[in-house]
């Protein structure tokens, strides 16, 4: 980074962003924007910016993740604050957007969440949108500015890469029919096969039927998501590609949600290691699966994309490797 870059750029950080934007300022080589994040004893949210930001490229980086709705809140405070402040161009640096699954009306009288978010997001004050892995890609169509949306794809083919060797022989297996374009992209990088899993419900019956579309017998399986949210479907899947044979089972998904059962489920699951990045804070809470749990950083990602778009450089040429965001 230039003199000018350490003075025109400036990056912030709510309280569920602060580790990754330390590690991207330090990646940057800027120092953290000064600022602060605390709650009046009702639980009102308070942000001060305590540096001059008139003129200047800034971003906050906040995921919205647990506590979801003050996560948010912080967030939208922060761009307020930060326009208010005279900022030249305000980015949400957003690596976990929450409310991302609530993207459509799969019922009668119901909201679509998400994009109502992205109404708040724009209506506070962002100019473009940084985000990682949505869970559904059509909501980058849902704001009415500009976003760049990122993979995580490049950190875990990195790691894989690395350790290719003590693998062995091993396939990609999507742990649903839905997910079966991105495992098909690891395949290929990777250059392994592809097995599916196939869940599908009996006509008349509660009974769920799981067929394996692929061969998986004396070789370690890969599954890769979005997202662990309650752990189900890829513990299930584990489950099943092991008695299918599999001699090991490896997981790794973006987002480390893990709510409800999901570190009950882990930790009984024959799944051997758990790769997550750190787009939602980690620490104490992996502790149920301390033994199977791996994080892996977006921090450099999310610092590139930043000083790409800060020079006004293509984001995009970051992934023409072939590891692309899903689409």
């Amino acid at each position: 980074m230039t003199a000018s870059d350490r003075e025109h750029l400036k990056i912030f950080a709510g309280r569920a962003g602060r580790h990754l934007a330390e590690a991207m300022c330090d990646h940057l080589g800027l120092p953290l924007g000064q600022g602060s994040s605390t709650t009046f004893p009702d639980g009102e949210v308070i942000v001060k910016v305590e540096e001059d930001v008139r003129g200047r490229d800034c971003y906050v980086v906040q995921s919205t993740c647990q506590p979801v709705n003050d996560s948010l809140l912080e967030l939208l405070v922060h761009i307020d604050c930060l326009r208010r402040a005279s900022a030249k161009r305000i980015t949400a640096v957003i690596p976990y957007f929450g409310y991302a699954r609530q993207d459509r009306k799969d019922e009668g009288r119901v909201p679509i969440t998400a994009k109502l978010v992205a109404n708040l997001i724009t209506a506070a004050g962002a100019d473009r949108v940084l985000c990682m892995d949505l869970h559904a890609a059509q909501i980058q169509g849902f704001f009415d500015i500009p976003v760049d949306h990122l993979s995580a794809s490049p950190v875990f083919i990195e790691h894989f890469l690395e350790n290719r060797g003590d693998l062995g022989e091993i396939v990609v297996v999507s742990p649903d029919v839905g997910n079966v374009k991105v495992a098909n992209m690891y395949a290929n990088v990777l250059g392994c096969d592809l097995a599916i899993v196939d869940k599908r419900r009996q006509s008349g019956s509660e009974v769920v039927v799981k067929n394996l579309i692929g061969e998986v017998e004396g070789r370690t399986v890969l599954m890769f998501d979005d997202m662990i949210s309650t752990a189900g479907t890829v513990c299930e899947a584990a489950k099943l590609v092991m008695e299918r044979g599999a001699t090991d089972v490896m997981v790794s998904a973006t987002h480390a949600v893990l709510v409800g059962l999901a570190m009950e489920r882990i930790a009984d699951s024959p799944i051997s290691t758990v790769n997550v990045t750190d787009t939602i804070p980690g620490g104490d809470r992996l502790a149920p699966i301390a033994g199977k749990a791996n994080v892996l950083s977006v921090a450099r990602l999310l610092g590139e994309a930043v000083h790409r778009i800060h020079h006004d450089q293509s984001v995009s040429a970051m992934f023409r490797s072939g590891a692309g965001t899903k689409r």
